[in-house]
Order: C-alpha cells, then structure tokens, then sequence
C-alpha cells in the first residue's frame, strides 16, 4: 500500500474500515485483486438494490466474514467494473475521489469520476 495515489496522483486516502481487497480500509488494488476494488463508493439505497439484483448482496450481514451489511450512507470499496455498470444504469454512487485508487481510471474516465464526486 505505500506510495499508493488516488485519481489525482496524491497519496490514498483512507476510505473506510474493514473494506477494500484487504480489509484494512483502503481502495488500493494489489496484484492478487483482479476485481480492482479501487472506488470509495460513498452507497445509496438505489445502487445497493442495484447490487442485490446483480447477484451481489452488500446488504445481509454476513458475521461469518465480520461483514455487517450496508446501508446507505456507508462507505464501501466497489469494483471499478461493478461502479461502470452501476453508472450505466443509472444507479451510480457518490464516490470519494481522495480515496479512490488511480487504478480505477484504468475502467472509468476521471471527468465521470469528478461527477459523482462527494467529499469526505
């Protein structure tokens, strides 16, 4: 994770606890993540719908993985494949541009990524 840059080239910043490839709270996208988790999605109650009807349920907790579920307002890093999809719908989150991996420009254009900026 160190020297990792947001969409801006400046240092990560943090997104979230337990979210991220690894769980610790980051939206950087090491080798071994292949669904490059590098959007701090800021979640609403339309994406989260969105996502449980695309067979990807962020809502159920799951205490067997230390996963409370989302709700809307929560900060959660999403695919950078999963967000493009979402915006396609129509469904997009608000994002957190400095906790946003660069490696998410690699999927989505940043003067899209600069449209649902949110910050904090």
């Amino acid at each position: 994770m160190a020297n990792a840059k947001n969409v801006y080239g400046q240092p990560l910043q943090l997104c979230c606890g337990n979210t991220g490839f690894t769980r610790e709270g980051f939206c950087y996208v090491p080798t071994s993540d292949l669904g490059n988790h590098s959007v701090c999605a800021v979640v609403d109650e339309a994406f989260l719908e969105f996502s449980v009807a695309r067979g990807n349920d962020l809502v159920t907790p799951r205490p067997e993985l230390a996963f409370d579920g989302l709700k809307p307002g929560d900060k959660w890093c999403l695919c950078a494949a999963r967000w493009m999809e979402a915006y396609e719908a129509g469904v997009a989150p608000n994002i957190n541009l400095a906790a946003t991996h660069e490696k998410a420009l690699d999927v989505i254009p940043l003067a899209i990524l600069e449209m649902y900026a949110q910050s904090g």
